[in-house]
């Protein structure tokens, strides 16, 4: 358990207001990748620290753990440079997938956590979470913390890498039809070499747990949006950002982009091998990138798209409650701490009916001043 995580998690237990603004007045950092098991381990390896730092260390270590032992292996079995179809060295879809892919994998974690640590201080000092939400919007952070930590969930990462991503996805539908530096194709079937072993039950495990660990991520990121916009958020119809002051969140998409380039450097090379050693044509695989494509966008843009539903109603609730926007505008626009903003705002004017349009509300909502209450 992180530091913070488990006053955060006790604090919650007792959901009052109260203790959840005191709570969020110093919201812990938003994370999505510091904490599990692995994290843990990392941790106690000396090769992460609180911080993400050490990034280096960790993935020449990880990618080495993954790679290095195969050209050992393969040079002992003479299968570096000759050896059936495929020797190591002109493997592209190995280099790519443990020099290029994992390290992206393992870079895009301290990239996410470095955009994603200010997200909850935004909610605050936009004024987007109402007072009455303080419990409701505690306890969806604590929930979040809570799965990202777990390790149950990591264990069945494992058992599916294992039993899915191993026996069927990579044996039936990735390994090459042919003799390889890693399997001698024999009677219609394949037996692994010392090097293949390594592979198939070391490297390629690790690549693919640090991969489904990735999307276990996305889904915690999801859910917690999903949450987040079922809650009566303080909307601005009028903000700049024209998204009523949520914009901050299309920043997280950028932080995304490691980790949609190593899917795109995984797919390069598994068609680079096709191409050389089975002698297919890339015209062949247009329906395969086309779906990498949309798969790539789904699950970068997908966590905002979910929960679209959610602010767009919010939204039009607040569109729907035009008198509440002068005051909430007046209140926002004023610097924290501020003793104007710390005392009730009030109106020089009437608040707009029903009967105005919401394009010449929001015309005389700007143009009418706004004053503290005596």
């Amino acid at each position: 358990m992180l530091p913070g995580v488990e006053t955060l998690q006790t604090r919650s237990a007792t959901p009052e207001s109260g203790d959840g603004l005191r709570t969020l007045r110093n919201p812990p950092d938003f994370s999505l990748v510091l904490g599990g098991p692995l994290f843990q381990l990392l941790r106690r390896a000396h090769l992460s620290d609180d911080s993400l730092k050490l990034v280096r260390q960790r993935i020449i270590v990880i990618a080495g753990l993954a790679w290095l032992p195969l050209l050992v292996l393969a040079a002992l079995d003479g299968q570096v440079l000759a050896g059936g179809a495929v020797p190591f060295l002109g493997d592209v879809e190995v280099h790519v997938r443990f020099l290029v892919a994992m390290p992206l994998l393992i870079l895009a974690e301290l990239v996410v956590h470095q955009r994603m640590r200010p997200l909850l201080q935004q909610f605050l000092e936009r004024n987007l979470i109402p007072e009455n939400m303080m419990p409701r919007f505690e306890a969806a952070i604590t929930s979040a913390f809570r799965l990202r930590n777990s390790a149950l969930a990591e264990v069945l990462m494992i058992a599916i890498v294992y039993g899915v991503g191993i026996l069927i996805v990579w044996r039936q539908y990735v390994a090459l039809d042919t003799s390889t530096w890693y399997a001698t194709a024999f009677d219609g079937e394949s037996k692994l070499s010392l090097a293949g072993m390594w592979y198939g039950y070391v490297s390629l495990p690790i690549f693919q747990f640090l991969l489904c660990r990735w999307y276990f991520r996305l889904f915690v990121w999801t859910r917690f949006l999903w949450q987040v916009s079922r809650m009566e958020l303080s909307l601005i119809p009028t903000h700049p950002d024209r998204v009523g002051g949520l914009g901050f969140l299309s920043s997280t998409v950028y932080a995304f982009v490691p980790l949609a380039v190593a899917h795109g450097a995984l797919l390069a090379g598994l068609l680079a091998n096709r191409i050389f050693f089975v002698g297919n044509a890339l015209t062949q695989y247009k329906a395969e990138i086309a779906v990498l494509v949309i798969f790539v966008l789904c699950i970068v843009l997908g966590p905002c798209w979910c929960s679209r539903r959610g602010w767009l109603r919010r939204s039009a609730w607040a569109i729907g409650n035009m008198e509440h926007w002068p005051s909430v505008m007046c209140a926002s626009s004023m610097p924290n701490g501020s003793a104007a903003a710390r005392r009730p705002m009030s109106l020089s004017w009437v608040a707009p009916t029903s009967s105005l349009s919401p394009i010449s509300a929001i015309v005389s909502t700007w143009c009418r001043p706004c004053a503290p209450r005596p």
